[in-house]
């Protein structure tokens, strides 16, 4: 549509109406589990029973799902580490060498993303069980990080969120101008040297917006993880347990909390991102 040509009223309140159901199919869930973590009820849901802290008291006592979260934190700051640093490497190599093989390596390395997550789950742990039966059997070796526990939630979780990252680092290193690096090594910077004070400083952006969507996605992942967990179950699983036996407002508690946790990176980010050059 030409904008100079008059519209009717309601075409123009069209696009407001859209953002407006939009944003309230968004933002209205999280709203409604916020207001009733106050909700003075044993329950979740309506009606008004008055203003409480009590549900944050209850959190702030409640062992094992403080466990828990301190459990997500600890796989998703392993699966962070591992994202970024496997990812950056992998940003070099799609992006500074050439190879026979090439785009078929690529494919390769993205492939997980279009895998579903119960199918990635029970393909890792089934192909693991079956390595750690195999060293059992014939060299009488226990691997028991191959079996279900944290160590294989780390590496199941890993396979996906490494392509992320590495499609994220890759982006940025695409737009770098090569020439920055030959100017150093024209004056005598070593390759470490380069790399530490020329490439990096200006893949930081890349690397930690890398770090925050992998620590992200890895705390909020359930459905590898539930195919992967061992008896320390991340908040992820906690949480679907006690929601099959009755929801209760402490688990409201907790999602404002991580609500809130989550806002605050943003929003760190984004100054960070607003206050630097790119």
């Amino acid at each position: 549509m030409i904008p100079s040509l008059p519209r009717t009223p309601t075409a123009r309140a069209a696009p407001w109406l859209y953002a407006a159901a939009f944003f309230a199919f968004l933002f209205l869930p999280l709203v409604v589990v916020a207001v009733f973590a106050f909700n003075d009820a044993p329950y979740p849901a309506p009606p008004w029973r008055g203003f409480t802290w009590m549900w944050f008291g209850k959190l702030a006592r409640d062992a094992p799902l403080l466990h828990s979260l301190w459990t997500s934190t600890l796989v998703a700051a392993w699966v962070t580490l591992l994202s970024v640093a496997v990812g950056t490497a992998n940003a070099f190599l799609l992006e500074r060498a050439q190879f026979r093989g090439k785009a078929l390596l690529s494919l390769t390395m993205l492939a997980p993303l279009v895998i579903p997550g119960v199918i990635l789950g029970i393909s890792i742990l089934a192909f693991a069980s079956r390595i750690a039966q195999v060293a059992d059997d014939v060299f009488g070796w226990e691997l028991d990080m191959l079996r279900p526990g944290l160590p294989l939630v780390v590496l199941g979780q890993f396979s996906y969120i490494v392509a992320i990252a590495t499609l994220t680092i890759s982006a940025r290193l695409k737009r770098f101008d090569a020439t920055l690096e030959e100017a150093a090594y024209n004056l005598g910077a070593s390759r470490g040297a380069v790399l530490w004070t020329v490439t990096l400083p200006y893949l930081r952006p890349a690397l930690i917006g890398a770090a925050v969507i992998s620590f992200l996605m890895s705390f909020e992942n359930f459905n590898t993880t539930l195919m992967l967990v061992g008896a320390d179950a991340p908040l992820t699983v906690l949480m679907y347990g006690r929601m099959r036996e009755g929801a209760s407002p402490v688990l409201n508690a907790v999602s404002l909390f991580l609500m809130l946790a989550s806002a605050l990176l943003a929003i760190g980010l984004l100054r960070r991102g607003g206050s630097r050059p790119t």
